[in-house]
C-alpha cells in the first residue's frame, strides 16, 4: 500500500504560482511513477503531469506546458507541482496519484490522494 498526501492547494489570482506536494508513505516511494491529476466540477478527471521513477520521463498535457514543473525527491518521498502563470481555467480538484508502470493515457493510477482544491481567480 501507498498511502498519499497533497498539499500546497489556495486560492490564487490568475497570473499567480502555487506549489503543490504530494507525500507518500508506505512501500518504495522511488519503484513509482508519479502524476498530478485535476477534475473541475462537472468534467472528467485529466492527467496534468507524470514523472517516472527517476525523473527521466516527463509528460504534460498540452495546457500546462510552459506552465508547470513535476519533480520528485526520492530522498523525502515527495512529488511537487509547480504551477505558474495559473489560469481561472486551472481550478479544480488537484489529486496526486502513484502506479508501478508508465501510464499517460488513462487514468488507472494504483493509489490516489484526496486531492486538493486550487481556485485561480480572474
Amino acid at each position: 500500500q501507498v498511502q498519499l498526501v497533497e498539499s500546497g492547494g489556495g486560492l490564487v489570482q490568475a497570473g499567480g504560482s502555487l506549489r503543490l506536494s504530494c507525500a507518500a508513505s508506505g512501500r518504495t516511494f522511488s519503484r513509482y511513477c508519479m502524476a498530478w491529476f485535476r477534475q473541475a466540477p462537472g468534467k472528467e478527471r485529466e492527467l496534468v503531469a507524470a514523472i517516472s521513477w527517476r525523473g527521466g520521463n516527463l509528460y504534460y498535457a498540452d495546457s500546462v506546458k510552459g506552465r508547470f514543473t513535476i519533480s520528485r525527491d526520492n530522498a523525502k518521498n515527495t512529488v511537487y507541482l509547480q504551477m505558474n502563470s495559473l489560469k481561472p481555467e486551472d481550478t479544480a480538484v488537484y489529486y496526486c496519484a502513484a502506479n508501478e508502470g508508465w501510464i499517460t493515457t488513462t487514468t488507472d493510477y494504483d493509489y490516489w490522494g484526496q486531492g486538493t482544491q486550487v481556485t485561480v481567480s480572474s
